[in-house]
């Protein structure tokens, strides 16, 4: 078993980590050569700071060399261009390799979900394609601190072979065939936690944050089933799980993200500002289209994107959501006037 990890960011590299501990060799595929060379001399500063890489990783700027000789290919690279890095990769992987997304978005202009692009722009069939989601903050796993996490592919065998591959002392993967539930879970959370963040840098408290968050789990569930999702996944780590840390850690960039918005700083400030991409200020406009497109209501991730896009102010979509009619608490989707 060979493994190649697509992104040499935070996440792709402590996941390559994983499997490294598991005993496959692993190529991380880099797209700076200096990034390259410093893995290959055993670290990643930029990234992860503080963590020693194993010596079963390598890493290199060509992406095919990469990719051919690995039975598991995983995916790190931000969700918006994830199709232009993997489209070259057409029909290239081995025959029994596996595809791993590690991304959490959904495409600008197409409303696919990761493992979707995935399997289009590789042309492999969806049942080569796993998902990894769950309360991941990179470096949490990093440092050897024990979470859990879910792996989701449409044969559950499939999704179990993955999972043996990343599973450690300290990293525990279940398995599920709730491939859809699981992605618009990874997806939606991001977004409400720039929500949760975006309160918190206004100074509002835990009444507040817990609020979004209890809010923002019915937005995703709501969505989910309208799209065929099974409801007991966004009770779970991919759901739940991931929301509450995704919303509370000053470790997750896409409540960093918001909290500097709350501040006051403006979308590019807030960019410039933070170590990695926040998902959600990117995916907010597709989820919102995906909810539009099925007839879902979701006022919270409505509010994030008319935020984001500059079409109110934090201040207008704070009065709008609480001036919202009152009604009964529940997840049911009501159609969109």
């Amino acid at each position: 078993m060979r493994a190649a990890v697509i992104g040499s960011g935070a996440w792709g590299t402590t996941f390559a980590c994983l499997l490294a501990q598991t005993g496959i060799p692993t190529t991380i595929w880099a797209r700076r050569a200096q990034i390259a060379e410093e893995i290959n001399a055993g670290s990643n500063r930029r990234y992860v700071a503080d963590l020693e890489l194993p010596p079963l990783i390598t890493a290199t700027t060509d992406l095919p060399a990469a990719t051919a000789p690995a039975q598991l290919v995983v995916v790190a690279v931000p969700s918006q261009t994830a199709r232009a890095v993997l489209t070259p990769l057409a029909g290239g992987l081995r025959e029994d390799a596996v595809a791993v997304s590690l991304m959490k978005g959904v495409e600008l202009g197409t409303g696919m979900r990761m493992s979707e692009v995935l399997a289009e722009a590789l042309r492999l069939g969806p049942e080569r394609v796993v998902v990894v989601s769950g309360p991941n903050l990179a470096d949490e796993i990093a440092a050897g601190q024990p979470t859990a996490t879910v792996v989701a592919a449409q044969d559950e065998e499939t999704a179990a072979r993955v999972a043996a591959c990343c599973a450690t002392t300290t990293f525990r993967p279940y398995t599920n065939t709730d491939v859809l539930g699981v992605e618009l879970c990874g997806a939606v959370k991001n977004v409400i936690a720039l929500a949760v963040g975006i309160a918190a840098g206004r100074g509002f408290g835990d009444n507040s944050k817990a609020t979004i968050i209890t809010r923002g789990l019915v937005e995703i569930t709501r969505l989910g089933l309208a799209l065929g999702a099974r409801p007991e996944t966004f009770s779970g780590l991919a759901g739940l799980g991931d929301l509450v840390a995704t919303c509370s850690s000053p470790l997750s960039r896409n409540q960093c993200f918001g909290r500097r918005l709350g501040e006051g700083m403006s979308v590019a400030e807030a960019a410039a500002a933070s170590r990695g991409v926040a998902e959600g200020a990117r995916s907010a406009r597709a989820v919102l289209d995906l909810a539009t497109a099925h007839g879902v209501e979701m006022p919270i991730t409505a509010g994030v994107v008319a935020v984001v896009e500059g079409g109110a102010t934090i201040t207008e979509v704070t009065d709008a959501l609480l001036s919202r009619p009152r009604k009964s608490e529940g997840i049911n989707a009501a159609p969109i006037a």
